[in-house]
């Protein structure tokens, strides 16, 4: 049995002598701090302890330092505060702060404090054990990058102002990544054989992004860790595997964090390539939408979502018709003025510029136009609504009177809910006028349809037909399916068993370390404070001594820590010199699963109380079956 009924006073182990002749602390065994070794250190010696001479001999051999037992409470840096700080909106970064996880050093830059990183790497060390089971290689590449390679891909002008550039001393453009796909297909470029393919190739590294608002803590920031991933193949159905390896391995990975991501389609953006997927948290602290069916699974981002909508028949309005509108500039006023009509037959014309090029984009009235439909409808860099000047320039008129009716020379893109429609109401491109009767085939010269509608909560699905709901989600997780597009431009290729030229066929994949680590936070927390699970919590279980004036709640105490510890339990010993109450508020604030409380009521009955910290439900444990019972929870929770 690990605890003797009749304990010997807990004793200090100085620098100057051994254990055994070590003064006896009595009421205050917080002091005991180290685990000395069995030659003691002669005075001299304590003032030079990092010098490998002075230590013992197996740790001269290991090049390591003495032991030194920090998984004490009093020992370590946990600047947990009263209060979330008052400019923080997101729970998790209320939380992380509060907790001494993490502290800010300026706007979108977050210092790790030791329960942080303890968090972080723990996340880490889930996301590297997937992708090593995968067959996936480590590397280690730069974080400052030439401006050549990316400007090679196309990307130096694609990433605007998010992307962090210098110029060093010598008058070189240099960039600091914010992502790698560049520098991995420079290295992709000795691959020089089909044989050599499938490759996958990944780092946890350190980006970079200037965002314009950082914000949520750890959610929006300017620098942080990121395992990103990349695939090489020779054709498509190479992609299509290793696409589906990666899927499958983040879905394991966030069902080892214990997030509950969902696979939702999403837009590529500025990544390019064929397709994507995103792994989505449901969460208010998020800033993405995912559309979603309940009934059949559907999900996907906004920026790609789709829904059936019911026929809407048009008004019996054959004549184009131009009447007076005075003071009607929106949606709303037409619909209720004199001659006016109702949204739905209404034509919304948002006057946008693409790269440079003024374009017309049609919804119908009631819808909202979704900008990244329409920039990866037409693949452009820049795009940016019209200022009044430049409507008034191509248009002759101020937004509110603005229409695609007998408009040359200017490139429309109508949504597919306008196909086909007639007697139709919108802008003159006159002040204060508008149409009515319009055809859409015969008054408008469409250049192209295309999705660009923004689907709305209670929209039937196109798979089910059932309604869609929209969740507020934050992005965890994001796959590619890339292609050649930078294994063209970068010349990555192999040849083939023919002795053909085959450009490398690629993927990427992402996961944010600290944004899963504040993912985690949003979803595990009550109003005392996180509930971190046991794969990356900081501990896995707390011992919180309730009186340190008693010897036998300290000496069972340090017992039940030292069998925890051989028995592989990461557990933290709570040996403060303070409150109860203070130390079960901070066992609670920073979410530590477990807790064992020692105090001197229960150990005379030869008990201890146990408490999850998921349910908060405390009860008594004998101390001979307290250690089995803890080794088994948290086995099970790993």
């Amino acid at each position: 049995m690990w605890f003797s009924s009749t304990p010997a006073a807990p004793r200090r182990c100085s620098l100057t002598s051994s254990c055994d002749d070590a003064e006896d602390v009595g009421a205050n065994p917080a002091g005991i701090l180290r685990e000395q070794s069995a030659t003691p250190a002669s005075p001299a010696a304590t003032l030079a302890m990092s010098t490998k001479d002075n230590l013992p001999e197996d740790h001269r051999l290991a090049n390591k330092p003495v032991p030194f037992r920090t998984m004490r409470w009093s020992n370590l840096f946990i600047p947990t505060l009263r209060d979330a700080p008052a400019d923080a909106e997101a729970v998790s970064h209320k939380l992380l702060v509060q907790g001494g996880f993490i502290r800010q050093l300026h706007a979108g830059h977050y210092s790790l404090l030791p329960l942080g990183f303890r968090v972080h790497e723990k996340v880490a060390a889930v996301v590297r054990s997937e992708m090593d089971a995968i067959g996936a290689q480590e590397f280690r590449l730069p974080a400052m990058h030439p401006a050549a390679i990316w400007k090679k891909s196309g990307r130096w002008d694609v990433m605007g102002d998010e992307m962090f550039r210098l110029i060093d001393r010598k008058g070189a453009e240099t960039a600091l990544g914010m992502t790698h796909e560049e520098i991995f297909t420079d290295l992709a470029l000795e691959i020089t054989s089909y044989k050599a393919l499938p490759q996958i190739w990944y780092q946890i590294q350190t980006k970079f992004r200037d965002e314009p608002r950082p914000k949520s803590g750890l959610l929006r920031v300017r620098e942080f860790d990121m395992k990103d991933s990349y695939s090489f193949d020779i054709d498509d159905a190479g992609l299509d595997i290793n696409f589906d390896r990666h899927h499958d391995a983040y879905v394991r990975i966030f069902d080892r964090l214990s997030l509950p991501a969902m696979p939702v389609q999403a837009s590529s953006g500025a990544m390019g390539g064929s397709g994507s997927i995103e792994f989505m948290v449901p969460s208010p602290a998020g800033e993405d939408d995912v559309v979603r069916c309940a009934a059949c699974g559907y999900a996907a981002n906004v920026e790609r979502a789709t829904s059936a909508l019911p026929p809407i028949p048009d008004r019996d309005i054959a004549e184009l018709t131009k009447f007076p509108t005075p003071g009607v500039r929106t949606i709303a006023a037409l619909a209720k003025a004199e001659g006016g009509a109702g949204a739905v037959h209404q034509i919304k014309t948002m006057v946008m510029v693409l790269d440079d090029a003024i374009t017309l984009a049609l919804v119908r009235g009631d819808h909202q136009l979704n900008v990244q439909k329409l920039q990866d409808h037409t693949g452009a860099i820049d795009i940016r609504p019209a200022t009044p000047e430049e409507t008034v320039e191509h248009l002759g008129a101020s937004p509110g009177s603005l229409g695609p009716v007998q408009v040359d020379g200017i490139r429309i893109i109508a949504d597919p809910s306008l196909e086909g429609r007639s007697g139709l109401a919108t802008g003159a491109n006159e002040d204060d006028w508008h149409w009515s009767g319009v055809d859409i085939a015969r008054d408008i010269n469409v250049t192209e349809f295309a999705d660009l509608r923004e689907v709305r909560a209670g929209e039937s699905c196109s798979n089910c037909g059932e309604k869609l709901e929209i969740v507020r989600c934050i992005e965890a997780g994001h796959i590619f399916k890339l292609g050649t597009k930078y294994s063209e431009v970068l010349g990555a290729h192999v040849l083939d068993p023919d002795g053909e030229k085959r450009h490398l066929v690629m993927g990427s994949y992402g996961i944010g370390i600290g944004r899963g680590m504040a993912a985690a936070a949003e979803t595990h927390h009550d109003d005392n404070g996180l509930i971190w699970p046991v794969s990356i919590a900081p501990y896995e279980a707390v011992i919180t001594i309730v009186s340190l004036k008693d010897e036998a709640s300290v000496t069972a105490g340090e017992a039940l820590y030292n069998e925890l510890q051989q028995r592989g339990i990461d557990v933290i010993l709570d040996d403060r010199d303070a409150r109860a109450g203070v130390k079960f508020a901070d066992a609670e604030l920073i979410g530590i699963p477990y807790r064992v409380t020692i105090g001197p009521k229960a150990l005379v009955d030869g008990e201890v109380e146990f408490t999850p910290r998921a349910t908060g439900e405390t009860s008594r444990v004998g101390i001979d079956a307290i250690v089995d019972q803890i080794v088994a929870e948290i086995t099970t929770a790993r």
